[in-house]
């Protein structure tokens, strides 16, 4: 049986690796001429993840590529003292298994721990799909496949081509996401910068194997702002402007131009189905809950796994897998949306007392004792333990025709 997947990113490499070794002839076809290095941002696997990357193989290679940022140091608009937060008490209490690294990492680590099985094509993309599996390719000549996977991100080709343009299928959830490459002129070792306002975080933060650094920019809005996804420069000047008086140490991050550069609405996918034919969606190309708020990696990861497995449980069915597929992901993504649009209103507050509140929660987490914020955080499975109650199927590895 021979499956196509789009996109090389992060669920398409997982996704290619279990699928070939459920026994299936796995095509990944992507875009971008290599292995995407943009410049990403930080990215969390959360136990149901970790528990899936370990049966990869390639659990001690993520460890040793963590970012190990441990310590953050909070400012709040207008002044006042800093604060200190020990994120590591944090990452404890809403995970009992966590690691934090780099998307580009995280992405080369997966596609690694597959490429030997897996046909990669590079520098193209799907141009047209036909019902019965023709799928005609930008430069490839044209090849038939049993199933098709966009597993091609928030702004998927395949979801386009199958399901249509994006409005009506996304739901803007009142915040931008903006991040920088720029160098570590602070010399970060473990520790991250942060300077909160009202309706505004901006943050700063390296890994331990970088030499650069990371700025991350949040900020809220009522509306979706006015430019095109390709525009750059408009794009800097509106994360300029919405910035603009927070602190001159953000300033002075912003005024960094030569470096990678990403922004973004954060935006969910709201689908009633991720299937139409022989074609489904997996990850952030079907149900992105929001980025940088909603744990979309690791429900990446998890959604992948079960496609895969569903898959092969059917004996290759495709109809039968993806209603089981979805079944069994439903209710996380769900879930993960519901939790997305709270973490949002969280991390970007929107007001100085929610600033204050912000400041202070991290300021009691890091003051208590390990198992107790763990204990209490546990209470609590659809907030901030929501992702750690995921659960991981285990579906038996066999050769597919």
């Amino acid at each position: 049986m021979r499956i196509l997947v789009s996109g090389a990113s992060i669920a398409g490499p997982v996704l290619a690796y279990w699928l070939t070794r459920h026994g299936f002839d796995v095509t990944v076809v992507e875009r971008a001429p290599a292995l995407r290095k943009t410049g990403g941002h930080a990215v969390d696997l959360f136990r149901p993840a970790m528990d899936i990357t370990e049966r990869m193989g390639v659990l001690p290679r993520v460890e040793a590529l963590a970012t190990g940022t441990a310590r953050m140091t909070l400012h709040r608009e207008g002044g006042g003292k800093p604060v200190r937060v020990d994120l590591t008490k944090i990452y404890q209490a809403t995970s009992d298994r966590h690691v934090e690294i780099m998307r580009d990492d995280l992405s080369e680590i997966y596609y690694d721990a597959g490429r030997d099985d897996v046909e990669y094509l590079f520098g193209d993309s799907i141009t047209a799909l036909s019902p019965d599996g023709e799928v005609t390719f930008e430069h490839a000549p044209p090849r038939r496949f049993d199933v098709v996977v966009g597993a091609d991100g928030l702004h998927s080709n395949v979801r386009r081509l199958v399901f249509g343009e994006e409005a009506g299928l996304t739901t803007f959830i009142g915040a931008y996401l903006g991040v920088l490459s720029l160098p570590d002129t602070l010399g970060l070792d473990g520790e991250a910068v942060t300077h909160l306002g009202a309706g505004r975080t901006a943050m700063i933060y390296s890994a331990r194997h970088m030499s650069d650094a990371r700025a991350v920019f949040l900020f809220r809005r009522r509306e979706p702002l006015d430019y095109h996804h390709r525009d750059v420069p408009r794009q800097q000047q509106l994360l300029r402007a919405a910035f603009a008086g927070l602190h001159p140490q953000v300033d002075g991050w912003l005024a960094e131009t030569g470096g990678a550069f990403y922004f973004d609405s954060i935006t969910q996918l709201r689908l009633d189905t991720w299937s139409r034919g022989r074609v489904t969606l997996v990850g952030d190309a079907g149900y992105c809950p929001g980025p940088a708020v909603g744990g979309s990696t690791s429900l990446a990861v998890l959604g992948a796994y079960v496609l895969a497995g569903e898959l092969a449980a059917a004996n290759g069915d495709h109809e039968r897998a993806f209603a089981a597929y979805e079944r069994e992901m439903g209710e996380l993504v769900r879930r993960s949306r519901t939790f997305a649009a709270a973490a949002a209103r969280t991390l970007i507050p929107g007001s100085r007392a929610g600033v204050w509140a912000l400041v202070r929660g991290g300021q009691l987490v890091s003051a208590l004792p390990g198992a107790v914020s763990r204990a209490i955080a546990k209470l609590n499975t659809g907030g901030v333990r929501m992702h750690d109650s995921m659960r991981v199927n285990d579906y038996t590895v066999k050769a597919t025709a």
